[in-house]
Order: C-alpha cells, then structure tokens, then sequence
C-alpha cells in the first residue's frame, strides 16, 4: 500500500526500510552487487605482466589480444573471462585502447636512428637556417586503382561489400613538406606524374627546378638513400651545377624519420581509404583535392613533423 502511495515498486520500500536500520539511515551507500572477480590486487598484478610484453608469456610477438590475456588471466589467476570482456576490462580499467601496430624493419640500425635524431637532424636545421634555406623533406610514393581497405560501420554479421577494378593503374607522386626559416609554418608541394609512369631521376630533376622556382633561394633537401637520389645520373649532375642545393640523407630502413611519409600515410590509409575510383582519373581527380586541401593546413603538417620526431626548436 505505501508502494501505491509513493508509486515506486515494493522493492524500493524494502530497500529503503533496510538502510533505515543502518547507522547512517538513509544516507548509507546500498550495496553495489557482487564484486568484481579480478579484485585491484588482481589488476595491479596484471598490467605488471602485460607491459613485460607477450614474448615473456610465450607468444611470438609483442602483441597483446584479448584472447591471449584471457588466457594469461586463466593461467595466473585461475579466473576464465570471455574475451570481449577483457577487452572491456582493459579499456575502462586499465585504460587500454586498441591500436595499430607500428612496423619496423629489422636492418634498422636505432643507435643511427637516435644519433641523427639527436645530433644530425638539429644541426641541418641550424645550418640552412643560417643560410636562410628552407628545409625540404621530400618522398615519393604510388597510389593504385585497388582501394586501401579499412573497416567501417556495418550491421552484425553483414560485412559490406566494395565493389571494384581489380586492376594495376598506378599513380606516381613526389611532394615535399618545407620548413621556411623566412614564412615560419611548413608547406606542402607536390607533383603527380601521368598514369602509370614511374619515378625516376629525371622526374626528381623536374620536381627539384620546379621547387627553386617557387622558393626562389638556396635549399636543404633531406630524403631517404634510395637509388634515384643517390645514384641517379640525372640526380648527380644537376646537383653538381647547383651549390646552393645541399643535399642531406636519413638513415637506412627508418621511413618514419621523413614528415613526407606522413602525408603519403594521410592519404592512403585516412583520405582515400575505400575509394573504389572507377578510374585512373577519378582517382587523380581525388588525390589531387586531398593534397590541394592539406596545403592549406599547416596544423596538419605541423603534426606530421613533429609525430616524425623532427626537432623544430632546434
């Protein structure tokens, strides 16, 4: 009847009548359910283990699913969770995200990798400064008529389907992020080559005049020790008639070293991922529109160099 009367359910009165018999009264905090089976002891226990990385338990990689901390949860503390809830108990608490994997090479060397960081890197920048050159990070790079496939949004069960051309067009690219000592904001240049062709010294000479006649002015180009920059005839001639174009080089297998590989990385895997173009110049049609539109956003750039571990104070 008092149930009625307050129009709640007879189970709020019980509830109610129950707290009322505590010390506090009303005010007493009511039972929060059954404790969770992986206690705070448990938990602390368990991201000690997880960041000794996945090779210390036996897996081949460092990578951790969550099946395999399922199964490291069963093993340590005898408790079997499903592996969807690890992966709810990581992410709320333990504060774990799902990322990608960052790949890299085995040849690398990192105490090279750490010198040039280090050392190299920030005396190039002083040094075309003081020359008032700006900094060229320049890449090449190919986009084909197959899409880059990344996941999307789809009902349980009901994986889309991306209908296109099973074929090899290709795009060629050469752009360059540039640090200015003069404008203070990086910039962006590009150029694509027609369908199909591929990059070689000459177009690298091509891209290199066009550049100076848009920056007007020494340069200080750093790119990677591929072959069509360090042994490309076409390459080593006009450089040999250019001082005031010093060229600087990353060391071996550390792509990531380069802003530029971050553009290519924006554009393959974010902008154009899933773009089914019908053809070769639709996707030109594409590519093109999203470099125009990251020109226009030195942020953008900006994170590129500095995810790329340049050091811009220096």
């Amino acid at each position: 009847m008092v149930a009625r009367i307050l129009g709640v359910r007879p189970s709020s009165i019980h509830r109610w009548r129950r707290l009322a018999r505590k010390s506090q009264g009303l005010d007493s905090r009511p039972n929060s359910g059954r404790p969770p089976r992986l206690s705070a002891y448990h938990l602390r226990k368990l991201e000690r283990l997880l960041r000794q990385g996945a090779k210390k338990h036996g897996w081949p990689n460092q990578l951790w699913t969550a099946d395999r901390v399922a199964r490291l949860i069963r093993e340590r503390f005898g408790i079997s969770f499903h592996p969807e809830h690890v992966r709810k108990v990581l992410k709320e608490r333990l504060n774990w995200t799902s990322q990608k994997p960052k790949r890299k090479a085995r040849e690398r060397d990192d105490k090279e990798v750490e010198r040039r960081l280090g050392d190299e890197l920030p005396r190039i920048l002083r040094e075309a400064f003081r020359r008032k050159a700006p900094v060229v990070f320049l890449d090449e790079s190919g986009f084909q008529l197959t899409p880059s496939v990344r996941r999307t949004l789809a009902p349980r069960g009901q994986a889309p389907v991306l209908d296109c051309w099973d074929r090899r067009d290709r795009i060629s690219a050469i752009s360059c992020i540039t640090l200015s000592p003069v404008l203070g904001r990086p910039g962006l240049h590009f150029q694509l080559l027609p369908v199909n062709q591929t990059v070689h010294g000459d177009e690298v000479v091509a891209f290199l005049k066009e550049l100076r006649r848009e920056l007007r002015g020494p340069l200080t180009v750093v790119w990677d020790r591929s072959k069509i920059h360090s042994k490309s005839t076409a390459v080593k001639a006009w450089l040999a008639t250019h001082a005031e174009v010093v060229v600087e080089d990353f060391p071996g297998y550390a792509p990531t070293l380069n802003p530029d590989e971050w553009v290519w990385g924006w554009a393959k895997d974010g902008r154009l991922s899933n773009l089914a173009a019908w053809d070769a110049d639709e996707l030109w049609d594409h590519l093109v529109m999203a470099l125009i539109g990251l020109k226009f956003q030195p942020g953008m750039l900006m994170a590129f160099i500095a995810e790329a571990g340049i050091p811009v104070a220096a």
